[in-house]
């Protein structure tokens, strides 16, 4: 929990710096209950490329987020405990399709909500850009958005 608040501080503290700045963002990590349940969500639901895995030690899966970076999902080697993540801390992702996204959220029959928490609804921010929430399969929350 406290790492995943880390890295997402650690994100938008990039992003607000100036461009003079040789500081940029490399990957974020989250830590799994079940590395394969968690490697099949990011891969076949969230859509993200499997990119090599340098370490070889069959604890880490990485994907590609864009951009020079990058998600190590990690596979926890102490006991599991449940996180207590807010929706507030979340990680964000585009589609250019949201309802197609949608729809194979539907059909693998995987939950999703609103930014206030109803359930099969989406959101439309003041912004007009449409966004979903749904959790992966450790608990972590994700925003799924249309602004592509």
């Amino acid at each position: 929990m406290k790492y995943l608040t880390l890295c997402i501080t650690l994100i938008f503290a990039s992003i607000s710096m100036n461009a003079k700045s040789q500081t940029k963002i490399n990957h974020v990590a989250v830590y799994a209950k079940d590395l394969k349940a968690s490697g099949e969500f990011y891969g076949k639901i969230v859509g993200l490329q499997e990119i090599e895995e340098p370490f070889k030690d069959g604890l880490h899966i990485w994907y590609d987020m864009g951009m020079g970076t990058s998600l190590h999902v990690i596979a926890r080697e102490t006991p599991w405990q449940e996180p207590t993540i807010m929706k507030d801390n979340h990680l964000c992702f585009s589609v250019a399709d949201l309802d197609g996204f949608i729809e194979n959220l539907t059909k693998n029959a995987i939950p999703f909500e609103d930014a206030r928490g109803n359930v099969a609804q989406v959101n439309i921010r003041p912004d007009g850009i449409r966004q979903i929430y749904i959790r992966d399969p450790s608990g972590y929350w994700l925003e799924i958005n249309d602004e592509y």
